[in-house]
């Protein structure tokens, strides 16, 4: 059996917390025994308790890659639990503090972003590349993009491998749940819904899909367009469909709890993010319920929307191809169907949780063999 140490220094449930949520609950308890290390109070530890594993919180940890009182720590408890192999999330202090007890490192990428020039050119690239490199014996990437973004930052590309996220499918939701949406929000019987499902960051693009609302709209189209999430710009999104007369067009839903019901609801998922978006649990969850999205070409995105397949992909900052795949997909119920049943298959195939944690496993198997043959061990493989 295999000793592993997940860390996170998320103090909320972000993508990443998420993504760790599902390798917890789908791993094979008789190939290893997993444990968790978290920022003391964070919103992680109920739902890691649930998923009946150790959870062991430690100071200095929140909301920071590095900090030394966190390496110091860290050392003192991988010491004491002597794992075959810790997998950190964007922690340097964990993997300080593993490698510097000859513990093999797996390191996730959930994120993707252009990397500053310091860190694509000489001596940026140089350094960085030596840190990775040296701090992790292998690299996860959830998308193609974020492999690119470690690449142009001198990571050695044979130590990633790119393993795309994968979601529960969505459970069936009560009609009660979905029309009590509908009453609250006045959404009418004949009016489609499109929805954005993302935190009100300028580079998520809201500002596009209220654009494309408005140019649904004047084409004549029924469409209540949502947008579920808060963040910094909430009061000038608000402003904008405020000047445009898009009140009784695009609504406002804050923060979800539960996206169940939307999800179920929305008839088209859009995705306008020009910045950090890696593989959208988001998209994954809704193609699970065979829901068609019209999205950005940028980051991860074209790696889960197949452009005429289960969906359409957009170039960046472009409201009119936001519009123009939102209309195609409600004035055209054949394409519609096809698309959704599209969706449905791909997600079967390629993104369901089992899939993306049997390849975890997979890598976390690779890591400990590479260690053991490095030290001369005798390697039983059917042993791991």
């Amino acid at each position: 059996m295999i000793k592993v140490i997940e860390v996170s220094s998320d103090s909320n449930i972000g993508g990443a917390g998420k993504c760790i949520l599902t390798f917890l609950k789908n791993f094979d308890r008789e190939a290893f025994d997993v444990s968790a290390v978290i920022p003391k109070g964070s919103l992680l530890k109920p739902e890691m308790d649930d998923c009946r594993i150790k959870v062991f919180e430690v100071e200095h940890l929140a909301e920071k890659s590095l900090d030394f009182h966190a390496v110091s720590r860290l050392r003192k408890l991988f010491r004491y639990l002597k794992p075959d192999l810790v997998h950190t999330h964007a922690s340097m202090s964990a993997r300080i503090a593993a490698k510097s007890l000859g513990i093999p490192v797996v390191y996730t990428r959930h994120s993707v972003f252009p990397p500053p020039k310091k860190l694509t050119t000489f001596p940026g690239k140089q350094i960085s590349g030596f840190i990775n490199n040296l701090t992790a014996d292998k690299i996860i990437a959830v998308a193609e993009a974020a492999k690119e973004n470690l690449t142009d930052t001198g990571v050695d590309e044979k130590k990633i491998q790119v393993i795309l996220n994968g979601v529960e499918a969505l459970p069936p939701c009560p009609e009660e749940a979905i029309g009590k949406i509908r009453m609250q929000y006045h959404i009418r019987p004949d009016e489609k819904v499109a929805a954005i499902i993302a935190r009100l960051n300028p580079v998520k693009g809201h500002k596009y899909f209220i654009e494309a609302a408005k140019l649904v709209k004047d084409a004549g189209i029924r469409c209540k367009f949502l947008i579920a999430g808060t963040g910094e710009t909430e009061n000038a999104l608000k402003t904008q469909v405020r000047e445009a007369g898009l009140e009784d067009t695009v609504i406002f839903l804050g923060f979800l709890q539960d996206v169940s019901p939307l999800m179920h609801l929305m008839d088209v998922q859009v995705n306008c993010s020009y910045g950090t978006e890696a593989t959208s649990l988001s998209l994954l969850e809704g193609m699970s319920l065979g829901k068609p999205a019209v999205v950005s070409d940028f980051g991860g995105n074209p790696g889960v929307i197949f452009d005429g397949v289960n969906g359409f992909l957009t170039p960046t900052h472009d409201p009119y191809a936001v519009a123009d795949g939102i209309k195609k997909l409600l004035t055209d119920q054949t394409l519609y169907d096809t698309m959704a049943d599209n969706c449905k298959k791909i997600y079967a195939a390629k993104f369901t949780a089992e899939i993306n944690t049997r390849a975890v496993e997979q890598v976390y198997r690779e890591a400990v063999m590479q260690k053991r043959r490095k030290k001369g061990e005798k390697i039983d493989e059917t042993e791991i």
